[in-house]
């Protein structure tokens, strides 16, 4: 099982970055993505998710009308659209995977319910 980030990079506040989420490795149409992020001195977040289907979205408050999930099934990648950004949106990004979708719309935001991790992308807003 593989996840791999990538996109990040040093942007300026309200600009946009897209980062993608490459998995390998598994079933992708059974498995649901989560995107999390950790900032310095911060307990890892859960920013939003996509269940297993691409079908539901979840969004954590704080980027709700900014970001946007989507996943490709043939590519097997999840994007993380993220716009007019902000300095409180700097910290490392991680895409995650979880097999397990009981109570998914639930339990998306844990992070003991996802399998496997990606090695995360740095984002830097600068302001």
């Amino acid at each position: 099982v593989q996840l791999v980030e990538s996109g990040g990079g040093l942007v300026q506040a309200g600009g946009s970055l897209r980062l993608s989420c490459a998995t390998s490795g598994f079933t992708f149409h059974d498995h649901a993505i989560g995107w999390f992020r950790q900032a310095p001195g911060k307990e890892r977040e859960a920013v939003s998710a996509i269940n297993n289907n691409g079908e539901i979205e979840y969004y954590s408050d704080s980027v709700k009308g900014r970001f946007t999930i989507s996943s490709d099934m043939a590519k097997k990648t999840v994007y993380l659209q993220m716009h007019r950004l902000r300095s409180d949106d700097t910290a490392i990004y991680y895409c995650a995977s979880r097999s397990d979708m009981w109570r998914f719309s639930t339990t998306w935001r844990r992070t003991d319910q996802y399998n496997s991790w990606g090695q995360g992308a740095q984002v830097t807003v600068s302001s």
